[in-house]
């Protein structure tokens, strides 16, 4: 295959690579300040568009579940931006009322589109409505929070802290339903569900991937894990099922061509 981007190669990192929920589009963002857009047919790859976001590094990128929005986060803001497709507008969101954070960077989309999470410093989770873009309720773990993933049906919330201890969320009460220990875990870095619920998907500092069964981590405090993949060497940063739950996607960025798929 050409490379996706090839009609625009990024002067920078890039930090998101992600498909359009429905159409073949391909965003790409990242250091350089940009999110490109490109139509994906495998032959010439063509640029639809990029915009330029001014002095505003690209920390993550992602589309809305409508496919109408892209949010972007930076690397050191406390304000985000909101670029609409449909009118081609792109909207700064300055602050959010009843959020006091320095930065704000590591975020998620519900998958049926109502909900925005916010990651805070110290322990803080806020989710916004996805519509408005207001803050609904903050939530706090104990210690810091390194990553949060939604269920596939949205209900809940399960948020990884950089102690090893993942907390699950009811997303309507927003009570915290249950908590359990990473098995082995010295520093939480990122965390997936399954597109089916089955499993759930903790990724630690030491390279160490633990695969469980979501009905273990809502009873136990300390589950075991249905296997740990050791095929890391270094911090595990991403992990993702394929939609199928048939294939686990691991890798880290901290080295060369470390993605394994399990």
């Amino acid at each position: 295959c050409l490379p996706a981007n090839q009609e625009r190669f990024a002067n920078g990192k890039l930090v998101t690579v992600q498909f359009h929920p429905s159409a073949q589009v391909v965003m790409t963002a990242g250091h350089d300040r940009s999110v490109s857009l490109f139509q994906v047919d495998g032959i010439r790859n063509p640029k639809i568009q990029s915009i330029y976001l001014e002095s505003f590094p690209i920390y993550k990128a992602c589309f809305s579940v409508d496919g109408e929005q892209v949010i972007a986060t930076g690397t050191h803001h406390k304000m985000f931006f909101v670029y609409d497709m449909m009118s081609g507008s792109i909207i700064p969101i300055e602050k959010v009322r009843g959020v006091e954070e320095r930065f704000l960077k590591n975020f998620e989309v519900s998958p049926d589109g109502s909900f925005m999470l916010l990651t805070g410093t110290s322990g803080y989770l806020h989710l916004l409505s996805m519509k408005t873009k207001e803050l609904i309720s903050t939530m706090k773990v104990n210690g810091r929070c390194t990553a949060s993933a939604f269920t596939p049906d949205s209900s809940k919330i399960y948020s990884y802290s950089k102690e090893g201890e993942v907390f699950i969320w009811d997303v309507r009460s927003r009570k915290c339903l249950h908590k359990f220990e990473d098995e082995g875990s010295l520093e939480g870095k990122c965390i997936a569900v399954s597109k089916n619920n089955q499993y759930v998907a903790c990724g630690s500092a030491s390279g160490v991937v633990n695969l469980y069964t979501t009905d273990v981590c809502l009873k136990e405090n300390r589950p075991k894990p249905v296997k740990a993949i050791m095929n890391l060497v270094t911090s595990a940063t991403c992990v993702t099922f394929n939609p199928t739950t048939e294939i686990l996607a691991v890798a880290s960025r901290e080295a060369d061509e470390a993605v394994k798929l399990v």
